[in-house]
């Protein structure tokens, strides 16, 4: 017997639908259009090809934005995915303190990334910021406007602070999805602590701690306002990451093109980037759930 199929659920779909191809379809097509073609003004193009993605391939400034975004991506996964992870082994279980350790990790995420830029700016001014006072005070010659190695510890303490919590909480979620009968039978073998983190909780939380690393990679490859805020992509180039080179040219210098090819490859590097990490997770839920 056939049954009759209630197509009707479409149109509760069709105003995502509609939302999501003008917030990202039709922009999307737009930055395609200004990636293949060329224009001398009074909104006259004409067809450039390949010409900018060659470009954009062979340019040095391009290469060495990445470089540093990688190395800055890098640096932050190392650090906040560990710390993370132990900052959500100290956290309380049960009861008020675990509410209350729970609602104080999660007050750094609240606070929008320009003011989070706007405080560590203010924060390590040596005239009036806390930090930059005391480290002056204590000799440490700490310039974060002038010093190329003070500029990148500022951006990347600034986003430590900003988002272990993000790590933490997600790691404290698969530490309470592990049943205590898992604990008991531990504490029954008299496992020691490094075995039952290496044994127990390490293989649960492998799930959320893929998510946390594939969101902290997305925000960290894609991070603009709060170095851009802080340093201004200086001293020199040395904090110029690729969202900030990306604003540099297509805003500051106008270069719609090479712009629009820069910002397409930056696209799809995170895209492939994020499909790696989700096929990592994908295999290790059919390896859990076999």
């Amino acid at each position: 017997m056939d049954k009759t199929v209630n197509q009707k659920a479409w149109f509760l779909v069709l105003p995502v639908l509609v939302l999501v191809a003008f917030s990202a379809v039709i922009p999307l097509m737009t930055v395609v259009n200004y990636s293949v073609q060329d224009t001398f003004g009074d909104n006259v193009f004409f067809w450039a090809g390949l010409d900018w993605f060659r470009e954009m391939l062979e340019s040095e400034r391009m290469w060495s934005a990445l470089g540093r975004q990688a190395v800055f991506s890098f640096i932050i996964l190392m650090i906040e995915v560990p710390l993370g992870v132990i900052v959500a082994l100290q956290m309380p279980k049960k009861g008020f303190w675990a509410s209350f350790a729970l609602v104080v990790m999660a007050l750094p995420l609240l606070i929008p990334w320009n003011v989070v830029g706007t405080i560590w700016q203010i924060f390590g001014r040596v005239d009036i910021g806390l930090l930059g006072y005391v480290l002056h005070s204590l000799g440490i010659d700490y310039n974060y406007t002038q010093g190329f190695f003070a500029a990148w510890i500022t951006v990347i303490v600034m986003d430590v602070w900003h988002w272990t919590s993000l790590v933490a909480l997600l790691a404290y979620a698969g530490l309470q999805s592990i049943p205590d009968a898992y604990y008991q039978a531990a504490k029954i073998d008299q496992a020691s602590r490094w075995a039952v983190f290496r044994y127990i909780e390490l293989p649960k939380m492998q799930g959320v701690l893929m998510i946390a690393i594939l969101l902290r990679f997305m925000d960290s490859f894609m991070i603009y306002t709060e170095p851009f805020v802080v340093t201004g992509g200086g001293p020199g180039n040395s904090t110029t990451f690729l969202s900030i080179d990306l604003v540099k040219m297509a805003l500051g210098q106008f270069d719609l093109g090479p712009a629009a090819a820069f910002s397409l490859m930056y696209f799809l590097v995170i895209l492939l980037i994020s499909w790696v990490f989700y096929t990592v997770m994908t295999n290790l839920d059919k390896r859990d759930g076999v």
